[in-house]
């Protein structure tokens, strides 16, 4: 695969993404009807499932920034392991969560070679590390 190819399949990606949970931060900043039901569901005042839906879209914008893409991803992880967890506790699915976290990280794999790198080092290199 070509660096061009997966730099496209990479931003698609992304952008992709960037769509879904901006939408979903937007929805929660704005206060719909789903909103508040998910919030009351949950236990969250309409006020604290904003503040959440503003974390999301700043995490989200991290992510999309190539300098700070790593950060975003890292944000974005933990906020959806938030996500499943709370879906959890109160016997909700996960798998809409959980496919976006795994979305996440096979994009930001694809995007950020150096994190490819960091998370598959090779024995050699381990070696040479601990000597």
């Amino acid at each position: 695969m070509t660096t061009k190819t997966k730099n496209s399949i990479s931003w698609v990606l992304s952008g992709l993404i960037g769509l879904m949970l901006s939408a979903s931060a937007i929805d929660k900043i704005m206060g719909s009807g789903h909103a508040l039901q998910m919030s009351a569901l949950f236990g969250l005042s309409a006020r604290t499932y904003s503040l959440l839906g503003i974390i999301e879209i700043l995490s989200v914008f991290l992510f999309l920034y190539p300098r700070t893409g790593i950060l975003g991803t890292l944000l974005l992880s933990s906020y959806l392991g938030g996500a499943i967890a709370t879906h959890l506790q109160h016997q909700q699915a996960i798998a809409f969560p959980a496919a976006i976290e795994v979305f996440v990280w096979i994009t930001a794999i694809i995007r950020f070679p150096e994190l490819s790198r960091r998370l598959t080092i090779n024995s050699a290199e381990n070696n040479l590390v601990t000597k």
